[in-house]
C-alpha cells in the first residue's frame, strides 16, 4: 500500500514537472496536438530508430511503386 502512494505521488511530480516545463500557466495549457504529436514521434524515433527507419523505408517503397511515371 506504501509503495503505490508513493509511485502515485512520484507519478503526480512528474506530471506536475512536465507542466512546469512547458510553461504551466493557462495560455500553455491549451491543447496543441500538433506540438504534443511532434514530441511523441521524436521520443520514439530516439527510442526505436530501426522500427522509424524500416517504416520510412515501406513508405517510401509504396510511394515509388505507386507513383512511378510510366
Amino acid at each position: 500500500m506504501a509503495t503505490q502512494t508513493q509511485s502515485r505521488s512520484e507519478r503526480s511530480e512528474g506530471m506536475q514537472r512536465s507542466q512546469s516545463q512547458r510553461g504551466g500557466g493557462q495560455a500553455e495549457n491549451a491543447m496543441q496536438p500538433f506540438d504534443d504529436l511532434y514530441q511523441y514521434f521524436q521520443e520514439y524515433a530516439k527510442e526505436r530508430p530501426d522500427v522509424v527507419a524500416l517504416w520510412c523505408f515501406g513508405i517510401g517503397f509504396v510511394l515509388g511503386w505507386k507513383l512511378k511515371p510510366w
